[in-house]
């Protein structure tokens, strides 16, 4: 089992930045990706970003490209989103997730419990 904090969330006013995290514990070592999902009330879930732990891949929504940065930090098991430059469409409840590989069904074995953006006009 993988255990996911996420943290970083609050209330910024358009243009604003956040950074959120997203703290892994328990059986890290079979975890390979790790990525951010978003969820706006009434819309679907959707990928924002992941990465690979061993480097082979990085992915970001067309919305995230030149925005948002994704990054890692191995020896705290720790996942980073850099959100800058934010709009209000950026508004919504923000989850980790990590799988053991990168590859299509397998990136969200694991989820947190999320962590709430909201951004003001």
């Amino acid at each position: 089992q993988v255990h996911l904090v996420e943290s970083g969330g609050g209330s910024v006013q358009a243009g604003g930045s956040l950074r959120l995290s997203c703290t892994a514990s328990g059986y890290v070592y079979s975890i390979d990706c790790m990525g951010w999902f978003r969820q706006a009330p009434g819309k679907e879930r959707e990928e924002v970003a992941y990465l690979s732990k061993g480097g082979g891949s990085t992915y970001y929504a067309d919305f995230a490209k030149g925005r948002f940065t994704i990054s890692q930090d191995n020896a705290k098991n720790t996942l980073y989103l850099q959100m800058n430059s934010l709009k209000p469409e950026d508004t919504a409840m923000y989850l980790c997730a990590v799988g053991p590989t990168c590859s299509r069904g397998h990136r969200s074995a694991y989820w947190g419990q999320g962590t709430q953006v909201t951004v003001s006009s």
